[in-house]
């Protein structure tokens, strides 16, 4: 593998993350005990299959009661397999993992999201699955844009190395009062979308058409947005070298998009989180928010079932439905466990249908098993059964993001959150905005694909 070192900004912002990540690897690494799993890079074992695994939630807390549920129906099931649960808050679950890399003490199993794969992966600390799944009872049963999810995400070379749970799929919410009484048609294509912004919108009595969001997290929501509508489906071109964000036609419908700030959406929206969004939609006279599965709970408990829906992304050219890949948790293997069989039957007990189905019903996300999609429960929460329609009958193409890139988070967060704010200001085009994020990304791909030659 070749590395090389840049004079540019994301050279030298990889350089110096490199430097301070040892610095406190170099200092973590005696702090954290060995449970007998080891370290990152350790080859482990098969084992007896029998025994003791270690399994840490990567969710700690919001999931602990169900894994108990799930582990508890697993045991009985496999007498002679204990599972110790480790509950981890989600905003430590990644340090936690990295410093165990480094200084051992790693779990037998543990979650392993879409986000955070391809580091996990690139320090040699997860076992590639799918020959695991091929031979197992759950293979055909898995639904493939989840897989797909899940492979692109870890870092490039086409395994598989954590097997999805759920998806946490984006969501379109509108307030069906406020379009009947509009007379409008549900925003099921970006033009009724746009339509309805502008018609449901009236400042002089606080009534705005959409909440966009321009704080934290505003990037994947307009990478959302204008992969609607163009219906570019590829992130990279066919040789991977550039990227896609800067087409014209996504210039355009990014052009299109942050227009509606200030015009059909609410002033304060250049700062809000998904918090303050949600918060604002629940409480006011809004008709429109784009957010996920995960608020649909909050907009009960504000609304009610009779006055809004969440629905699939809007459809763009040719009633073709395109969105930027959806938030895929998963379940990974380490590499250092000592008893890979056993754990590998908790994966493959903990993604079975019925125990798949009990996990996304208590966390109201899209069931990765194909055959927990279609159960009862699904039609009682709609955003949910529409979702996993979307999901599982062809009509939705995922653009893959680049999570396996190391630069990734900083190019769509510290680097160009700031900018988009300034795009929905009129402080800087969508061209230029989307020039300067392509131009990164593409540089980071480049030293990317250098290192895997």
């Amino acid at each position: 593998m070749k590395i090389s070192i840049r004079s540019s900004s994301t050279g030298r912002r990889r350089t110096s993350a490199a430097v301070a990540l040892g610095a406190v690897l170099a200092l973590t690494a005696t702090a954290c005990g060995d449970d007998g799993s080891g370290a990152g890079g350790d080859k482990g074992a098969e084992g007896s299959g029998k025994g003791k695994i270690v399994f840490w939630d990567n969710n700690g807390g919001v999931r602990t009661d169900i894994w108990k549920e799930i582990i508890a129906d697993f045991e009985k099931a496999n007498p002679d397999i204990d599972v110790e649960y480790v509950g981890i808050a989600a905003t430590e679950y990644q340090s936690k993992v990295d410093t165990a890399i480094q200084g051992g003490g790693l779990p037998d199993v543990g979650g392993v999201g879409a986000a955070m794969l391809a580091g996990f992966a690139a320090q040699d600390a997860l076992e590639p699955l799918e020959n695991r799944l091929t031979g197992s009872s759950l293979n055909s049963k898995l639904n493939k844009d989840m897989l797909e999810s899940l492979k692109a995400a870890g870092g490039g070379d086409g395994r598989l190395y954590s097997v999805p749970t759920s998806a946490n799929n984006g969501v379109l919410y509108y307030r069906t009062d406020l379009f009947e009484k509009a007379g409008l048609e549900p925003p099921t294509t970006w033009d009724a979308f746009f339509e309805a912004a502008q018609k449901l919108t009236n400042e002089d009595k606080n009534e705005f058409g959409y909440t966009i969001r321009g704080g934290a997290g505003s990037i994947a929501q307009a990478l959302d947005a204008m992969y609607g509508q163009s219906g570019i489906t590829s992130f990279w071109d066919a040789q991977r070298e550039k990227t896609t964000v800067n087409d014209p036609k996504n210039v355009a419908a990014l052009e299109k998009y942050a227009a509606l700030y200030k015009k059909a959406t609410p002033a304060a929206d250049v700062n809000n989180d998904f918090t303050k969004m949600v918060a604002q939609w629940d409480s006011g006279t809004i008709g429109m928010l784009n957010h996920n599965l995960g608020s649909y709970q909050d907009h009960v408990k504000a609304l009610g079932t009779e006055k809004f829906r969440g629905i699939p992304q809007p459809t763009g050219p040719g009633g073709k439905r395109v969105q930027v890949s959806n938030p895929v948790d998963g379940l990974g293997l380490f590499k250092s466990s000592k008893n890979k069989d056993a754990a590998w039957k908790f994966i493959e007990f903990a993604l079975s249908h019925e125990e798949n189905s009990k996990f996304n019903e208590s966390a109201g996300q899209v069931p990765a098993n194909t055959e927990a999609a279609n159960d009862a429960w699904i039609t009682k929460a709609e955003p949910t059964k529409l979702a996993a329609q979307a999901l599982n009958d062809g009509s939705t193409t995922i653009v893959q993001l680049p999570y396996y890139l190391p630069d990734w988070n900083t190019i769509s967060k510290a680097d160009n959150e700031p900018n988009f704010q300034k795009v929905l200001l009129g402080k800087m085009s969508a061209k230029d905005f989307l020039d300067t994020m392509a131009e990164q990304l593409n540089e980071a791909q480049a030293e990317w694909n250098e290192q895997m030659a």
